[in-house]
């Protein structure tokens, strides 16, 4: 049963994020088996918390164990270094 990750990111230094981080996010998702459905910023708050402006990526992946493989591999943990002082980031897992 396909899975989501919902990440929010108010974002503080968007080049470095974006030419650091991101890429090699995303060479790694895709060895996990995911896509991204959108990367976007500019986030508008219509109810609720959250961060006006904030960045917004939605990533599929076939399954809540391949999202949580992927999430939880060493090498996930690595790029995920990348992005450390870059952005106040929310992640949220949904789907079976």
């Amino acid at each position: 049963m396909t899975a989501w990750l919902v990440i929010t990111a108010r974002i503080h230094d968007r080049e470095a994020f974006i030419n650091g981080y991101g890429p090699a996010a995303a060479k790694l998702m895709d060895q996990f088996g995911g896509r991204y459905v959108i990367r976007a910023p500019g986030a508008a708050v219509l109810e609720g918390d959250g961060v006006d402006g904030a960045s917004v990526v939605v990533s599929e992946w076939p399954s809540r164990t391949s999202a949580m493989a992927f999430w939880t591999s060493p090498e996930y943990a690595e790029v995920k270094k990348l992005r450390e002082g870059l952005a106040d980031v929310q992640v949220i897992l949904v789907g079976e």
